[in-house]
């Protein structure tokens, strides 16, 4: 099975000559195959290179001119996969585009903040930075179909997105690849580069904010659950968002008298790997965290929504201390837009009277699996 994914275009449309794509995102989620599928369809010399090989990597951190274009040779294209493994990556691309204004560049890597930090400051005004997410319902529903995709809505919730995890049929499999998937995660990218000792600790951050989606966290109890300092946990958090497992929405307010905004909310990028760690892949029927899932996986599949249109959206939750909450508010194009998301049931009416009372202007919605493909732009 093949997803086509939507940002096969946008960077075919954005390739040009003295020019850097970056493409980022989490590791195994597609950027190679994505990669080789730009190159099939554009019609330039192309040039691929894999930075894991030792020789390919010595030439592109050599920050020699001579040997940087002999490496190009005629090629109007060179793509360069696992870029974050060159040092100096960004002086050394900023010497191709200067030197080569006729070559387009696109260079893609797993670790975002280690290649984040090596290319900007050198590339600035010279690279445009593209993020690939893992499968998003959009693209399943583009691949196979309107009635394929809702018909197997429980197994994205269940199983999530991974592209190796959406071709593969047989559950064991599934469960094995994911095992793998989240060592990889916190093993190689955060583990090697930023030096973090305590892997164990890592794994318990990550478990106890998979039982806590939907709840505000905070960081204190996070600290005092792990025994680690509240630094410490702050600096995890930070890791574990730059390599795409988590991401933090942070409260709405503008009554700070009656509404909760000092404590984010995380999400995972994928229900899949929250499944993972918590050993839970039962199917829904024996659940007790649909609701859960159900969010985790609406907030995900919007954002990626979001980003592949461009739409640059400001996104919280809402509650107030008497416990009244909204899972979703948006604030785009000068407007608020509220979204509560029940896989049964209906927004409570004094929730929505309370909200539209505080933002007369509001639009207020309630996202079930009977109307959720609007909102995901499907």
């Amino acid at each position: 099975m093949k997803i086509k994914r939507f940002l096969l275009s946008q960077l075919k449309e954005m390739l040009q000559p003295g020019k850097v794509l970056v493409l980022y995102g989490p590791r195994q989620v597609g950027k190679t195959t994505l990669l080789h599928d730009l190159l099939a369809v554009i019609n330039l010399r192309s040039r691929f290179i894999n930075a894991d090989e030792l020789a390919y990597r010595e030439v592109l951190a050599s920050q020699s001119r001579q040997k940087l274009g002999e490496l190009l040779g005629d090629s109007q294209l060179l793509a360069i996969d696992e870029a974050q493994r060159v040092p100096d990556i960004g002086i050394n691309l900023k010497i191709l585009v200067d030197s080569f204004p006729q070559v387009a560049i696109i260079a893609t890597g797993s670790a975002s903040f280690e290649l984040a930090n090596k290319i900007s400051e050198p590339l600035t005004g010279r690279k445009l930075t593209f993020t690939l997410f893992p499968v998003s319902y959009a693209e399943i529903y583009q691949s196979l179909g309107a009635f394929e995709a809702r018909s197997q809505l429980e197994r994205w919730l269940v199983w999530g997105g991974y592209p190796a995890i959406v071709t593969t049929d047989d559950p064991s499999m599934r469960q094995r690849l994911l095992g793998e998937l989240v060592g990889s995660y916190l093993y190689r990218d955060i583990l090697e580069m930023e030096g973090v000792r305590r892997a164990e600790k890592l794994v318990d951050l990550l478990r106890l904010l998979a039982f806590q989606i939907g709840w505000e966290v905070s960081l204190a109890d996070l600290a005092s659950s792990l025994a680690l300092n509240r630094q410490t946990v702050e600096r995890y958090l930070d890791l574990l968002e730059k390599v795409f497992v988590i991401f933090r929405v942070g409260g709405f307010s503008r009554n700070l008298r009656k509404e909760v905004s000092k404590n984010p909310r995380y999400y995972f990028y994928d229900n899949g790997v929250r499944n993972s760690l918590i050993q839970n892949f039962n199917p829904l029927a024996l659940r007790s965290d649909v609701g859960q899932l159900w969010e985790n996986f609406l907030v995900v599949e919007r954002f990626k929504a979001n980003q592949y249109i461009g739409r640059a959206v400001n996104t919280y939750f809402w509650r107030t201390y008497d416990q009244k909450e909204i899972d979703c508010v948006e604030e785009w194009g000068g407007r608020l837009y509220g979204y509560e998301f029940k896989w049964q049931g209906e927004m409570k009416k004094s929730v929505r009277r309370e909200f539209t009372s505080a933002y007369p202007n509001a639009e207020l919605a309630t996202i079930t699996p009977q109307n959720f493909e609007g909102f995901l732009g499907v």
